[in-house]
């Protein structure tokens, strides 16, 4: 494996393991519908192997963007596909779910009917929990979907799509799902940089409801690991994997401990209406992961926190002009 695709390479999570797989000396081709977003983004840009790096700008809601895709596909002839691409938010999957499904239904089906008729090593689809909807027991990868949002039902559709390709025509798919993943490099919007860099500037943040949804907070770099493992075991095809440390706390516990690391004593949190249709608690068995490719965990919460926090102080005339809140882009 020496060349490897990432769609979705602006995301957290896409451009965190591109950064690790650069460490590797291995050839990406990056693809995103937009240019390279802000380097207090990219984590990768700082990467001493960036020459083994090469990005492309490609939307694939656009008809000639999904073929210029596929032609570089098979002229570059790679053969192991990571997907992080579709569009994310819960909340906001209310307002316009026409923009979720298009994304993440019509135009990724699109893309595996053209990926189908080229053969390919691996594609690994990079998931979530929200298809499992809400839930008292550990979720195990063989848990029924039951999505309650057109972010969740969009995602579940997608699933079931690959998962059909894969039991029918012998699509080489593998799935990962994991828990809440953060770090430096996330974007302000989400709820550990947030909280950070509210404390940082002297700002409050909106918490949905009772702030007890309950979730499990994973270090990005410990789910590059995983997916590599993931990744490169060609036996796996079909198959699906839960990434996710074994601790679970709920939002305002999170406030509390992020409060705690930064000394901070003032009231930084308000509460508002709860999000339509949201799970209160996911909680992902990641034992079948941990028992097959040996992975772990390592990197606690408090250190991983530590980490953004100093990533975030280092940025903060960045921060300072940047809004806290998620900007819907069609």
């Amino acid at each position: 494996m020496n060349k490897i695709l990432i769609i979705g390479s602006n995301s957290f999570a896409g451009s965190n393991f591109i950064d690790y797989l650069l460490k590797k000396k291995i050839k990406v081709y990056a693809v995103s519908r937009k240019n390279e977003i802000n380097k207090e983004y990219l984590i990768y840009k700082k990467n001493k192997h960036i020459d083994y790096f090469k990005f492309y700008k490609i939307n694939l809601n656009v008809k000639k963007d999904l073929n210029k895709l596929i032609r570089i596909i098979k002229n570059k002839k790679i053969k192991y596909i990571v997907n992080f691409a579709a569009q994310g938010m819960v909340a906001e999957s209310w307002v316009n779910p026409e923009h979720w499904y298009q994304t993440n239904v019509v135009s990724n089906s699109m893309l595996i009917k053209e990926l189908n008729k080229i053969k390919i090593i691996k594609y690994l689809n990079f998931t979530t929990p929200e298809v499992y909807g809400h839930t008292h027991k550990l979720l195990k990868e063989t848990n029924n979907f039951s999505p309650t949002t057109p972010y969740a039902i969009s995602r579940s559709a997608q699933d079931l799509n690959l998962i059909a390709y894969n039991k029918t025509l012998n699509f080489p798919v593998v799935f990962t799902r994991t828990s809440n993943i953060y770090g430096p490099y996330q974007k302000s919007y989400r709820i550990i940089p947030k909280i950070i860099i509210s404390i940082l500037t002297n700002k409050k943040i909106p918490i949905h409801g009772k702030g007890d949804t309950l979730r499990s907070f994973i270090y990005m770099e410990d789910v590059s690991s995983a997916l590599y493992k993931v990744l490169i075991d060609k036996k796996n095809n079909g198959e699906t994997f839960h990434i996710s440390t074994k601790n679970f706390i709920s939002i305002l516990e999170l406030v509390k401990i992020i409060k705690k690391i930064m000394k901070c004593k003032k009231k930084i949190h308000y509460h508002i209406k709860e999000r339509d249709g949201k799970d209160l608690k996911y909680t992902l068995n990641s034992n079948k992961i941990r028992k097959l490719y040996s992975w772990r965990d390592e990197t606690n919460l408090e250190s991983g926190i530590l980490k953004t926090i100093d990533w975030a102080k280092k940025n903060i005339n960045f921060f300072k002009k940047t809004s806290l809140k998620y900007i819907h882009k069609k």
